[in-house]
This record gives structure tokens, C-alpha cells and sequence, in this order.
């Protein structure tokens, strides 16, 4: 406990009289000032996450869920392994949807075992159908592992290249821990092979997870409700983390097949079968197209997805552009004032005229934008419209 750094529990500090940032208007109405707050919130996160921070492109994520007997508390309705596993499913969209060429895996642990649920996929739909039967099927039992978990997440990240960022996010319901041997031994072994664990806890603050993250490079959150649960999923961990200086850099080999269709008039066409199933997939089923690996013309019925012949990373072009923000982020716009008198001034990019005392400036093509659309740009375009049309 003598290593641990102090810090200022909440309890602990001043009392804060928060409501005496509520003022009302000269009409009596708060809007104004509930106005500010959302912006100055939704402000602070741009700042946070724009910037020369350079993220990683390519993740591997193990997700390790709580399935002990803890897990049928029901401050999170009906349970909390129900409330976890739902939110799960919307995860696993949003992580994708920004991390297309990333994959992730499922580990449960309960009765002092670990075990996955799925193994690395970039295959959204096979991770979320597997979660929902996972909610009827799924019985609490015993104690979880951290050991056991991280374990068994380790045996298939420490074979991912070096330049990919491999992560460990832990869903923890119990206060307790079974493990069949020193785990302040696989934290060293965790902070070696640089894999970031983070934690989201359900119930309260364990030791040893302060020291597993704070080792390992992690985050730690204990939730507050359910919506503060999403918003720890989808804020903290769908973005990937920023890549590490020490991190390996290296050519990556892609193919991009393009989808092929045989008809059923052609004499020549063989329905054959995708390569998916070797993993034992339902979309495994003779059919006449998809994508044909352009190395090996192994065939697969999605992407993205590694090659399980000639190990070639398959992704489309699509895909290698939406994750490509991710290494050069949008820099954060100028917040100016309109002036005084107020010049009628215009959006470049909604052409709505510029009615707030805002305008947000970009600093290389001096854009004008109003607060909608600065905030569009940084979270779902991430380009500038003023530069992309000066170079065309």
C-alpha cells in the first residue's frame, strides 16, 4: 500500500455547491446555461480527443465479462449479466464501425474458470449473435478468475505482430478473485508484452485491479448507473488508445478482393465453399460468389478477415479509409468570436448563417463553421471540408 500514489478520493474533498452554476436569464429560464454546459462538455471532448495524438489503426481486443454468482444482482435490471451482455451487443457495433480492420474476442469467467465465448474475429454479426444466445443460455456460478482470464487471453495475444495494439477491457461484478497462482506475477508478465488491461467494475473499487491497470497502462471506472456503463464502453473504449512511441512500425501486407458472382447460366461456375468453414460458421454454405483472396483465391463471404491459408490481411478500400483518421486526427478548430457589431457571417459547410456567438475557424484554409457542424466534423468526418475542397 506504501507504493500506492495518493489520491483525493471524492468524499474526501471540499463540499461543492454545483447547483451555484445554474443562473437564470433575465426571462427567468435556464436554458441558456444548460447550453453552455452541453457545449463546454461536448468541447472538452474534442479537445480531448483531437490533436497530434496519433491512435492505433490496428487493435485486438479481448473482452473478458464477470459470469460469476455476483452477476445476478439486480441494480442493473433485470440483472446485471443481462443489462452487460445487451450492452455488449451495441459495443460491438460501435467498435467496429470504427475500427473496421481491428478484431475482437469473448472470454467468460465464472467457478474459478475461464473460457472463450468467441476467438478473434473482425465478424461483428458471429460476436453478436453469440450474445444473444448467451443471455438465455448463461448460468452464474462461483467466483470469477482474473488469472485464469488473463491467461488465456495472453496465449493468443502474445503471437499478434507488434505493431498492432492489444488490449484487455474486464467487465468485473465480484470483489473476489480465485486464482491457481500469483497474479502480481502476470501483471509484470502483462506490462512486458505491453498489453493494456482496463477495467469497468459493478461493484466497487479492488486493489488489485488499481494495480493491474495502473501497470499495464489501463483504465479503471467503478459505473454509477447503467447509462454511465454505456458511456464508459463506448467513450473510453471504442476509440482506440494512443499508440505507444516504443510501439513497432512496419509494412503491412493487405489484399483488397473485390466480390465476384457467378451466374447460374455459366457453364463454368462451381459453387464452392468460404474458407469460414474451417471455424465451424452457418455461413459456410456452397454458394457461387464472394471474395477471393488475390494471393491464394481462398474464398471468403466477408470482410475484413485474415487469410487462414496465406495469412494475408483481406479488408476493402472503404474499410483501410474510415480507419485511416485514426493515425492523422483532425486538428481542433479556432474558436473566435463573432464580433461586435456582429458581422453577418455564414457556415462553409451548411451555409446556415452564423446566429450564436461562436464561429469555429479552421487554421490552415481559415473555414468558417458554426458549432453543429464543428462538432459533426471532429466526431463522424473527421476532414476538414474548406481543405478537402481547396485540393480538388
Amino acid at each position: 500500500m506504501d507504493d500506492e500514489p495518493e489520491r483525493t478520493k471524492r468524499w474526501e474533498g471540499g463540499y461543492e455547491r454545483t447547483w451555484e452554476i445554474l443562473k437564470e436569464d433575465e426571462s427567468g429560464s435556464l436554458k441558456a446555461t444548460v447550453e453552455e454546459i452541453l457545449f463546454q462538455s461536448k468541447r472538452g471532448r474534442i479537445l480531448k480527443n483531437s490533436g497530434q495524438i496519433r491512435l492505433g489503426m490496428m487493435r485486438h481486443l479481448f473482452v473478458v465479462i464477470d459470469c460469476s454468482k455476483s452477476m445476478e444482482d439486480q441494480d442493473l435490471k433485470p440483472n446485471r449479466l443481462t443489462a452487460t451482455l445487451k450492452l455488449m451487443e451495441g459495443f460491438i457495433e460501435e467498435y467496429f464501425d470504427q475500427n473496421p480492420i481491428s478484431q475482437v474476442g469473448i472470454i467468460v469467467t465464472k467457478n474459478k474458470r475461464a473460457e472463450k465465448l468467441t476467438d478473434l474475429s473482425g465478424n461483428p454479426k458471429k460476436h453478436i449473435e453469440i450474445l444473444k444466445k448467451a443471455v438465455e443460455s448463461t448460468v452464474c456460478l462461483g467466483e470469477p478468475s482474473l488469472y485464469n482470464s488473463l491467461n488465456l487471453a495472453l496465449q493468443t495475444l502474445k503471437h499478434m505482430p507488434g505493431h498492432t495494439s492489444r488490449e484487455i477491457v474486464i467487465i468485473l461484478s465480484s470483489l473476489t478473485t480465485c486464482d491457481p497462482a500469483n497474479i502480481y506475477e502476470m501483471i509484470q508478465t502483462m506490462k512486458s508484452l505491453k498489453v493494456r488491461v482496463s477495467v469497468i467494475g459493478l461493484s466497487a473499487e479492488v486493489r488489485v485491479c488499481t494495480v493491474l491497470t495502473r501497470e499495464t497502462g489501463g483504465s479503471y471506472h467503478v459505473i454509477l448507473d447503467e447509462s454511465h456503463f454505456k458511456e464508459l464502453l463506448v467513450t473510453l473504449h471504442v476509440k482506440p488508445p494512443p499508440a505507444s512511441s516504443s510501439s513497432e512500425c512496419s509494412l503491412i501486407r493487405m489484399g483488397f478482393p473485390q466480390h465476384t458472382f457467378s451466374s447460374l447460366t455459366d457453364q463454368n461456375a462451381k459453387p464452392s465453399f468460404s474458407m469460414a468453414l474451417l471455424d465451424g460458421s452457418h455461413d459456410a454454405d456452397l454458394s457461387l460468389g464472394g471474395y477471393l483472396c488475390p494471393q491464394c483465391h481462398s474464398k471468403y463471404m466477408e470482410l475484413p478477415v485474415e487469410c487462414k491459408v496465406c495469412g494475408l490481411t483481406l479488408v476493402s478500400a472503404p474499410h483501410l479509409a474510415r480507419s485511416f483518421h485514426h493515425l492523422f486526427p483532425l486538428h481542433v478548430f479556432i474558436e473566435t468570436p463573432i464580433g461586435n457589431p456582429p458581422q453577418k457571417r455564414f457556415c462553409e459547410s451548411c451555409q446556415g448563417e452564423l446566429k450564436d456567438q461562436r464561429m469555429f475557424t479552421c487554421p490552415f484554409c481559415q473555414s468558417i463553421f458554426c458549432v453543429e457542424c464543428d462538432h459533426f466534423i471532429h466526431d463522424s468526418l473527421h476532414c476538414c471540408p474548406g481543405c478537402v475542397h481547396t485540393t480538388l
